[in-house]
């Protein structure tokens, strides 16, 4: 029998890789991907009898079938790929699951890897591992349906879509030598913040920084839509990538050995086109911004999997996005058909008679650490280094009694800043929407300035503080900022964000996000090392909007923040500079947790000298006896009234309200408590 156009040659190569012809190698990639795409199809569909060594039956399929299908086959297909180049190229290189729903596709190169097994060793590269691996994906209390913390390589569930793209930039800022390899969806590019993500090229620097590559998986459906950017002609396509400032290189078909040598091809390209541009800009230290490479991927929607059931089409449409065959242990065509499907990708030339992928395949896989499964930069707490702060007491506000001197809460803040950015020169950035110098945190410029990689106009010099090498990011969606910041911290290093009170809703479900990705780590995930703290200061509050108006007070982000757990989440509320100088020095070290501080921009009254303020902070509440006249004995009496508060305006609103109240009620006895942590009001 010979090899007919469009197939793979027959048989295994037994050399080794770097041995192989290109056709051997792409004989044997077709190989690993159609073992991925059997581990895929294993994990939604079965519960028992993992290599079919007995006919299909319905009771070996799971009861209740979980899963997306659709995109899997595609991302595995890309993994693929990606192991190929690292091999090639000894890349450090991790992997973003932008549709993450299609977890089955990121699942099975992790086990096919020994990444998986490695964390988890129940699942183990045999017949006994893969049948607990298929039965406990999406089922209660074991493996998610998306690539959650537990996932071995992720550091992005792309369960909420849209920041697989911000997600790998902050990754690789910083990291010259990783390369980011990131699936964008296509229904995910539809969305707002991946749409304005497409400008991270406008931040990344080829001299200091890594790289993106996208790969935009364009299978052309939704949950039940056709995608937008899979339905226009493909010029215009092309010129809208192009005008984002990608270069696309263009992989479409449905045939695999076709598609096998068009993407081996493409990604030759693209990787030969990264390691160029680096060369050449660390060669000459010229940073400018060159058009990186991108990767368009044009493959059906449940590629591989069954073509219609009845009338009904499944492969290249928008039914086999979850589960194409809905009821195989009721329906015995539908279990045919899946019976079919499975032995369509040879598991007995895949795996040997102990259910472990033979030699060939795993020779296929990279070594150790640069296997995307096992890359530390996905484990991105096993990289981090200490903060190193400066000595507070440097920029301090003098207070010699409390409410005698005026200073903006802010700016000692960008102080600490200023020189935190001086001693950490490769591991701390701050991001915000166009509002440094708004926010008084402008002292951060003496130091270092914004990164900018689009094109210098002359006035530019003129107080722009734009640089090509800067640490500040900057851009007018704070989507796009937070998820630079999220990818900065999860591969190891630490972030400072800051916007506007009322416009902090704009990234509320992130914050969610993050936080469960912080309590899932913390719960079911030990194996990951402590990140970096996401922290938010919230200024130019709801108190005192000047020029701004009715648009720019909305207070309710804290409401938010408050109704997650105290173990993953802080909020502060700092009465004056030098408690939001004693807040940041302990925020901005915690490990594990979510930080909103909220403090306000203009001069305000200041109480507290810094060693009070420490103390107040490491307390989290504190009883104010200055401010207070319930202790009018040798001890302190039982108060008529307590008025409590947290924050700058509504601290300074209670004084002057218990200075009223003092002066037409002298005997009155009023205890003032200041909150500075929210959630010590539940201990």
């Amino acid at each position: 029998m010979t090899r007919t156009e469009g197939q793979p040659p027959l048989g295994l190569p037994l050399a080794a890789p770097s041995t192989l012809s290109l056709e051997q190698e792409l004989a044997l990639t077709d190989a690993w991907w159609r073992a991925a795409n059997y581990l895929a199809v294993g994990m939604i569909y079965l519960q028992a009898n993992p290599l079919l060594r007995e006919p299909l039956r319905p009771e070996h399929i799971k009861n209740r079938l979980l899963g997306h299908w659709g995109s899997s086959p595609g991302q595995a297909f890309i993994w693929a790929h990606a192991n190929r180049v690292i091999r090639h190229h000894d890349l450090d290189m991790i992997y973003l699951s932008g549709p993450g729903h299609g977890a089955p596709g990121v699942l099975a190169p992790t086990w096919l890897d020994g990444s998986y097994s490695a964390i988890y060793p129940d699942k183990s590269q045999d017949i006994e591992g893969m049948a607990r691996f298929f039965k406990q994906f999406s089922f209660p209390g074991h493996i998610g349906s998306h690539c959650t913390p537990e996932t071995p390589g992720s550091i992005h569930e792309g369960g909420e879509l849209g920041y697989v793209l911000s997600h790998a930039c902050g990754a690789v800022f910083d990291n010259p030598d990783l390369i980011a390899l990131a699936c964008v969806g296509d229904g995910e590019a539809e969305t707002g913040p991946l749409a304005t993500s497409w400008h991270i090229n406008k931040f990344l620097n080829p001299i200091v920084d890594g790289t993106v590559l996208p790969v935009l998986h364009l299978n052309g459906y939704k949950i039940s839509n056709p995608t937008l950017l899979a339905r226009i002609p493909h010029e215009e396509l092309a010129q809208l990538l192009r005008g984002y400032g990608w270069e696309p290189i263009f992989v479409e078909g449905s045939d695999p050995w076709p598609m096998h040598q068009a993407m081996a091809s493409a990604m030759d390209a693209a990787i030969g086109r990264i390691l160029a541009i680096r060369r050449e800009a660390r060669a000459s230290g010229l940073a400018e911004r060159p058009h990186w490479p991108m990767i368009v991927l044009r493959s059906p929607k449940g590629w591989t999997g069954p073509k219609a059931v009845g009338e009904k089409k499944l492969e290249d449409f928008w039914r086999s996005h979850q589960v194409p065959l809905a009821a195989p242990n009721k329906d015995l065509e539908e279990l045919r058909l899946l019976e079919d499907w499975l032995k369509s990708y040879r598991p007995w030339e895949l795996f040997d008679d102990n259910g472990t992928p033979i030699p060939e395949l795993r020779q296929l896989s990279p070594v150790g650490d640069r296997r995307m499964g096992s890359n530390p930069h996905a484990n991105g707490g096993l990289l981090r280094r200490p903060l190193q702060l400066p000595d507070l007491a440097t920029h301090a506000v003098p207070v010699t009694a409390p409410g005698a001197t005026e200073e903006s809460n802010t700016y000692p803040l960008g102080l600490l800043l200023r020189d935190a950015l001086a001693r950490n020169a490769n591991n701390l950035r701050v991001f915000g929407p166009d509002e440094t110098a708004s926010n008084r945190l402008h002292a951060i410029y003496e130091q270092t300035k914004k990164v900018w990689m689009a094109e210098f106009l002359p006035e530019d010099l003129n107080g722009s503080e734009l640089s090509r090498d800067g640490r500040v990011v900057e851009m007018l969606s704070e989507h796009t900022l937070v998820g630079m910041m999220e990818g900065y911290l999860l591969t190891g290093r630490y972030g400072f964000f800051h916007t506007y009170e009322a416009f902090a809703h704009v990234i509320s479900s992130m914050f969610n996000q993050h936080a469960k990705w912080l309590e899932s780590c913390r719960l079911h995930a030990p194996w990951r090392a402590a990140i970096g703290p996401w922290t938010c200061l919230i200024s130019s509050t709801v108190w005192r909007q000047d020029h701004n108006g009715f648009t720019h007070q909305d207070p309710g982000f804290i409401d938010l923040a408050g109704n997650k757990s105290g173990d993953v989440v802080r909020v502060y509320l700092p009465p004056d500079a030098n408690t939001l100088l004693a807040v940041a020095e302990e925020a901005l070290v915690e490990t594990n947790v979510s930080n909103i501080i909220v403090s306000d921009k203009q001069k305000h009254l200041q109480y507290l000298t810094l060693e009070q303020a420490r103390i107040h902070v490491e307390k989290g509440i504190g009883l104010w006896g200055w401010a207070s006249n319930d202790d009018q004995g040798t001890q302190m009496d039982e108060p008529d009234v307590v008025m409590a508060c947290a924050g700058d305006i509504p601290t300074k609103e209670t004084l002057a309200a218990v200075e009223i109240i003092r002066r037409e009620i002298p005997t009155l006895k009023i205890r003032v408590l200041n909150v500075v942590k929210l959630f010590a009001l539940t201990r």
